[in-house]
């Protein structure tokens, strides 16, 4: 079969179109913007990749047409492509909908969802039964540097899917992940987001409601029962069996005798929970029925990593692998792409590149990278590239994310829908609101001395500052001396 996909180079697209080629289809496929590294890894596999949305590629004749479109979810109407598909009578569906009939049937899914932490906790999951022996097949919003694939058919039943709350296509406002029925469900957190789509968060628990009623009687979700937004998720109904979790962000810092026995009382009423024995969380015990199963020493930091463990752990429980095995696997796991990734570090100054863009993902990795490293100088670069942040949404809770930091600097691009220097009056951080790039790298550079960790935060390719900055850095010779 002849596959065309609109929208080729996103990682979900990118992902699936080397899944199908995998399975033997002819794949082709069109982009606004192909270029590196997903169409050179896309054309390393045949892949052809077509610049630009001119119908013409979709062939003048039946003859020509491919068998089957697959429509990304930032294609809309008016999309020179999609209104020829729907002229000429092309047969077409979602990436989700493709996913869920050519790659999952017969598949044991291990979906994880939730708010933050999905492409981490899918990769920890899929590593863990990579090393295990399980070979399964994944498909991950992230490149997973233990596996340097987003996506792979794999050798067994059993396969790991990202699952996004993100709607299907302009025809299919389900969430993503309502095609996939997964067999094991993980659900991260659930918080307010997706603003361009979802109204409120009761919009968003109904999705998730919906993703609920497909998994099986013998399935299992595991969950944090500390969240009330998803506790109120799982009173619309649950028919499946249930594994919860304790976070350990909620016991972070806590001390005192009246706060232990507190905790020991709310970790007592779930089956797993984890304990860090150092402040960034590097190493920590795993524990499963109040039994400890084993302990974690490994590179990541931050109590949510260590949340994002204990589940991938329980998931891969539940399809046979032993909670000292995973632990096993774990300690030899590299973290994502994109998820507090060293860069560089230069003269001393250490740059990390996060894809944190939610207040809550903020602030969580601020706080690891202060267990870490101490009283020394962290300064974020912040680009508020979500539609979620862009509309404002979260523009009064911004502000809190930054506590740990010592400085800020905002990028504030054109046509932005709030007034970002206004909502960051009240930071107690010092916050600096930039509209041009350069600008940024020069205020940086001017201020860095080594010993200085420096967390560029975006989930989009952010104008290349990663590396202009590397660069700057690199040529300065200006560079404080701590």
């Amino acid at each position: 079969m002849h596959l065309h996909i609109l929208g080729i180079c996103g990682t979900f697209m990118g992902g699936l179109a080397l899944l199908a080629r995998s399975k033997g289809h002819k794949v082709t496929g069109c982009d606004l913007n192909v270029y590196p590294p997903m169409s050179t890894q896309l054309q390393e596999q045949g892949i052809r990749l077509i610049q630009g949305y001119n119908p013409e590629q979709l062939g003048s004749n039946e003859d020509e047409h491919p068998d089957l479109v697959v429509i990304g979810n930032a294609m809309s109407r008016g999309n020179p492509c999609v209104e020829a598909v729907l002229d000429k009578g092309i047969p077409y569906t979602s990436g989700p909908q493709f996913l869920a009939d050519h790659i999952l049937m017969d598949k044991w899914v291990l979906a994880v969802s939730g708010t933050h932490g999905k492409t981490t906790t899918a990769s920890m999951l899929t590593w863990i039964l990579e090393d295990c022996g399980y070979t399964p097949g994944f498909l991950i919003g992230g490149v997973p540097q233990n596996l340097g694939v987003s996506a792979r058919l794999g050798e067994s039943t059993f396969f790991v899917v990202e699952a996004d709350e993100y709607d299907s296509a302009f025809f299919d406002k389900r969430s993503k992940f309502v095609h996939y029925r997964p067999r094991t469900l993980v659900v991260n957190n659930l918080e307010f987001d997706h603003a361009d789509i979802f109204e409120d968060l009761a919009a968003i628990q109904k999705q998730f409601h919906h993703l609920i009623r497909t998994v099986p009687s013998q399935g299992k979700i595991i969950w944090p029962n500390t969240s009330q937004a998803i506790s109120n998720v799982m009173a619309m109904g649950c028919w499946s069996e249930q594994e919860t979790l304790y976070p350990s962000m909620r016991t972070a810092g806590l001390k005192g005798p009246e706060n232990i026995a507190t905790r020991t009382l709310e970790q007592a009423k779930s089956d797993w929970y984890g304990q860090a024995l150092v402040d960034d969380g590097h190493v920590f015990d795993v524990f499963f029925k109040g039994q400890k199963q084993g302990q974690v020493n490994w590179s990541l930091i931050g109590q949510h990593n260590i949340d994002n463990a204990i589940m991938a752990i329980a998931a891969a429980r539940h399809v046979g692998v032993s909670p000292d095995a995973a632990i096993s696997a774990l300690e030899r796991f590299a973290s994502p792409k994109r998820r507090m990734e060293l860069l560089d570090t230069v003269k001393g100054v250490a740059i990390f590149d996060d894809f944190a863009h939610h207040p809550t993902a903020i602030a969580t990795s601020v706080r690891g990278m202060r267990a870490k490293v101490g009283s020394a100088k962290i300064t974020l670069i912040i680009e508020p590239r979500s539609n979620t942040m862009k509309a404002g949404v979260h523009k009064d809770t911004l502000v809190n994310s930054f506590e740990g930091a010592d400085e800020v600097f905002l990028y504030q691009p054109e046509h932005l829908d709030w007034n970002m220097e206004m909502s960051m009056a009240e930071a107690t951080t010092p916050v600096h609101v930039l509209s041009q790039l350069e600008g940024i790298i020069e205020q940086v550079i001017g201020k860095a001395q080594s010993g200085d960790t420096i967390i560029v935060m975006s989930n989009g390719g952010f104008g290349g500052l990663h590396q202009r900055l590397i660069q700057a850095l690199q040529s300065s010779d200006c560079l404080l001396q701590a």
